[in-house]
């Protein structure tokens, strides 16, 4: 009786032990499959940069275990607000300046953890192959938006065709703060997203990058490309709860690669205005 008992303990703990080592390796399973499957979310405005998620930081993200999605906004003020509640993992859309100052007026917990490469606004033309082609009295289409139109005007003097006052705030510019235009350039104040089509009916044109992209404008066809100051080149943001998370060192990580240089670098991207921080 007693070897019988032996036996039948003996048993009942091998099959116990068994159904425990079974029940490990399948949690263990589920976890593995969980973490390499799981799936984010970025949002983007119509432009480049939903391509540059797509093509570059997705594969990236792949090795750290996140399958990357986008999701399209057409405005500026959706991809913000859908990562706040959470809709969204992250987005990459805005620059620093704005995602501060949209983020503080609107009372959001959000963070950028890398910046991207920028395709700043250039200076396109039909017919020049220079700027030192342009001829007096050249007709320029400009951006009427208050935004656009200071950076076209602080673009329009780096490359010497005029000079803004220098009493006044050059990111507040419009064109009542020329102070010299010599080549009596002509301005025509356009919607931003009519600029490319202007081309046609003037010698230049000042075109904002996501503008510029949408006409396939190639940027190593500009006659002259923006230098964005860092403030001004978008970064990824996510909510700053995630920043510290496996999400946002994720994208920390990505964003400061050699791999992720080195994939620009082969790509469409390769001619915009690269961070600071790679140069």
């Amino acid at each position: 009786m007693k070897n019988w008992k032996k036996l039948t303990l003996v048993t009942v703990v091998g099959i116990l032990a068994v159904g425990l080592t079974a029940c490990k390796k399948e949690e263990g399973t589920k976890s593995k499959t969980s973490d390499e499957a799981k799936e984010i979310v970025v949002g983007v405005a119509p432009g480049p940069y939903g391509d540059m998620v797509t093509d570059v930081i997705g594969p990236l993200m792949k090795e750290k275990g996140f399958t990357v999605t986008t999701k399209l906004f057409n405005d500026y003020v959706q991809p913000n607000k859908a990562l706040a509640s959470k809709q969204i993992d992250a987005n990459l859309f805005q620059h620093t300046a704005y995602l501060e100052k949209f983020a503080g007026d609107n009372d959001l917990d959000l963070t950028a953890v890398g910046q991207v490469p920028t395709l700043g606004m250039g200076i396109y033309s039909k017919e020049l192959t220079s700027l030192s082609d342009l001829p007096d009295g050249g007709k320029v289409s400009i951006a009427n938006d208050a935004s656009n139109l200071a950076r076209t005007l602080q673009l329009l003097q780096a490359n010497d065709l005029i000079t803004i006052k220098a009493d006044i705030d050059e990111t507040k510019a419009t064109v009542n703060d020329i102070d010299k235009n010599d080549h009596q350039l002509e301005f025509k104040p356009l919607d931003a997203a009519q600029l490319a089509r202007s081309l046609d009916n003037v010698d230049i044109a000042l075109i904002p990058g996501n503008f510029s992209w949408a006409a396939e404008l190639k940027p190593s066809d500009a006659l002259a490309l923006e230098k964005l100051q860092e403030k001004y080149k978008n970064i990824v943001a996510v909510r700053t709860e995630d920043k510290d998370s496996d999400l946002g060192k994720a994208f920390e990580e990505v964003l400061t690669s050699e791999d992720f240089k080195a994939s620009i670098a082969k790509s469409e991207f390769k001619d915009f205005d690269q961070p600071e921080s790679w140069k």
